[in-house]
């Protein structure tokens, strides 16, 4: 009639106080943290297990070490959990198809935003980013090195739109998206190479739309562009139900 106690270890019973009290607001970014005597003295615990705690903290980008050793507590930036879900994604074994189907929503959500809250700067940026793809199509060597700068150079333009919509909870939805990219735009360009063009061609009409803040073109011409990049990648051979580990 009773089952087992799952009893914690101590030090992430303290770390998770710690924690609570950085997202209650108790201790503001700024703020230093207590000493790891003052903490243990408070938490009825060794130091050994306060410094533990304070590790876990630490690693998950809540308090970081200023002046020496001094601890204060700091707010993480947007992109720093980030890589947690990458790797998270890696390891459950995420498929193409299932990187897709996310992308295909929020990739043209992303665009809407974009037109209607993109500033100047935003905008330079992607207008930046199209002009140096046209010009590395223009006068690149069809290399690898070449074909890859172009991937680089797309993901960052997605990822400027990304940003552009100034919605944060977006923006970090969206960024293991990038493993959707990454892995399969350069066996893409390398097989088919009229995709580049037309890479190009869907960066500019997106951009055109953000210009002209119409945010039903910037969303539909997104769509589009996802709808090809899948063509793209059934063209080239891939499967999209492979884990995306493995194409890399």
């Amino acid at each position: 009639m009773f089952t087992r106690l799952r009893l914690e270890p101590a030090y992430k019973a303290v770390s998770s106080e710690i924690e609570r009290s950085i997202l209650s607001g108790k201790l503001k970014p700024g703020m230093p943290l207590p000493t790891e005597q003052s903490l243990a003295e408070r938490f009825g615990v060794h130091r050994s297990t306060v410094r533990e705690a304070i590790r876990q903290v630490e690693q998950e980008g809540l308090v970081q070490r200023r002046e020496g050793r001094r601890l204060f507590v700091t707010l993480p930036g947007l992109y720093d959990l980030a890589p947690r879900a990458a790797r998270l994604l890696l390891l459950q074994q995420t498929t193409f198809q299932e990187l897709w189907q996310v992308a295909i929503t929020l990739e043209p959500l992303a665009a809407r935003l974009a037109a209607e809250h993109a500033e100047a700067a935003d905008l330079e940026e992607l207008a930046h980013n199209t002009a140096l793809t046209a010009d590395l199509q223009a006068h690149g060597a069809d290399s690898v090195e070449h074909n890859a700068r172009l991937v680089d150079l797309d993901v960052e333009f997605h990822a400027l739109v990304g940003r552009a919509s100034h919605n944060r909870a977006l923006m970090l939805a969206r960024e293991p998206i990038s493993l959707l990219y990454n892995p399969t735009l350069l066996q893409i360009h390398l097989h088919l190479p009229q995709s580049k063009a037309r890479n190009l061609a869907a960066h500019r009409a997106i951009l055109d739309a953000l210009q002209r803040r119409d945010a039903d073109a910037a969303a539909e011409w997104t769509r589009k562009h996802m709808v090809d990049f899948q063509k793209g990648f059934e063209m080239t051979g891939l499967d999209m139900r492979t884990p995306i580990a493995k194409a890399r």
